[in-house]
């Protein structure tokens, strides 16, 4: 039960909440590329989206759910859009960049670190699972959509780095934040770039819609499962959502809008997420041996060697991660600990068992 509230808590803490404020950060980077926002305006603007999206959630899952259906296909279209003027213009030359590369040889430490990147790129492939309560034939439904959406992602950032790489070298990628908007500048003209930047902004509000759509079941769960305050786990009268989850997430994704960087913020969100990401395959064995007799929709193909290859490739991410950004690990790691008292005055306080 300790393991079970300490993923809740970091859901809460760092990892979801995490990830809306990453995503609402990176929202107002690419605004700035169109309206010159300052540093602090930029805040607001984070601030104000995850606020934005955080109502239209409260107000029905059908309206959050065709939000992300809308910016889904604009994503899909800004990317198609980068892809093609990329692999169909003619004469196209790689920008070199104007200075070498942080790391000019590649370690084991180096490409560790830049994985945290990758997997960022990734997070949240596995929100569909919290709604799981409230999908149709859920058994059949969730491992083929995963495989499916998975496949589409890998397949879409693959082509979308090779169409960037077309057009800058690496050390140009090196250099630029926005690196679609610079790729489509040199490809069309600043016209282009802001096309696609608007594209881009479509893109993470989709993405910040579905994170803040999937984070804040963990917590209603948690709350009707008594670990966490009752009126969290509360589902709205009149729009039958968990609306008190819903603005406990977005009022604390605010704070770490306001106060980290995109790079900051982001370590947090994969360091402390794949600590529980390994913990989560090494429990597929441990249930099976102790539940042999539970249903199993879906087996996990090459069981026990996957989940426990995956489970020891995870925790080597997070020790390189620990040792080459160790400010953002250590609080991302003081943040998911500040669970374990939470949880044994909660349990004090209630009554309830910590066994």
């Amino acid at each position: 039960k300790l393991v079970g509230f300490m993923y809740g808590w970091a859901t809460l803490a760092v990892i979801e909440t995490g990830g809306v404020a990453t995503l609402a950060v990176a929202f107002s980077i690419y605004s700035a590329a169109l309206f010159h926002f300052t540093p602090f305006e930029q805040k607001v603007i984070a601030c104000g989206v995850i606020a934005l999206l955080t109502a239209v959630n409260i107000a029905g899952v059908k309206k959050g759910a065709a939000v992300q259906v809308v910016f889904m296909f604009a994503k899909l279209l800004g990317l198609a859009i980068i892809i093609a003027f990329a692999f169909f213009s003619g004469g196209v030359q790689a920008l070199p960049g104007s200075q070498s590369l942080p790391t000019p040889t590649t370690t084991f430490g180096s490409f560790g670190v830049a994985l945290v990147g990758v997997l960022w790129a990734y997070h949240g492939w596995h929100h569909l699972s919290y709604a799981a309560g409230e999908v149709k034939d859920p058994a059949r439904v969730l491992p083929r959509s995963f495989l499916l959406g998975t496949g589409l992602v890998v397949f879409v950032y693959l082509a979308a780095n090779f169409a960037y790489l077309r057009v800058l070298s690496i050390e140009a990628l090196a250099e630029n934040q926005r690196v679609a908007h610079k790729a489509m500048e040199i490809l069309a003209g600043p016209l282009g770039a802001t096309l696609v930047s608007v594209m881009i902004l479509c893109s993470i509000f989709g993405a910040l819609n579905g994170n803040i759509l999937g984070g804040a079941r963990v917590l209603s769960a948690m709350a009707r499962d008594g670990m966490f305050f009752s009126a969290v786990g509360r589902v709205h009268p009149r729009f039958e959502t968990p609306a008190a989850a819903l603005v406990l997430q977005g009022v604390w994704a605010m704070v770490l809008a306001a106060s980290g960087t995109y790079e900051q913020l982001y370590t947090y969100v994969i360091f402390a997420a794949w600590i529980f990401y390994s913990a989560s395959t090494v429990a597929v064995v441990v249930l099976r041996r102790k539940l042999p007799q539970v249903n199993r929709p879906y087996r996990v193909w090459g069981y026990p060697v996957v989940p426990l290859a995956f489970s020891v490739a995870a925790l080597a991410i997070v020790a390189n991660t620990l040792v080459r950004s160790p400010r953002e690990s250590f609080i991302g790691l003081g943040l998911v600990l500040l669970g374990v008292p939470i949880y044994f005055v909660w349990t004090r306080v209630t009554g309830r068992t910590s066994s």
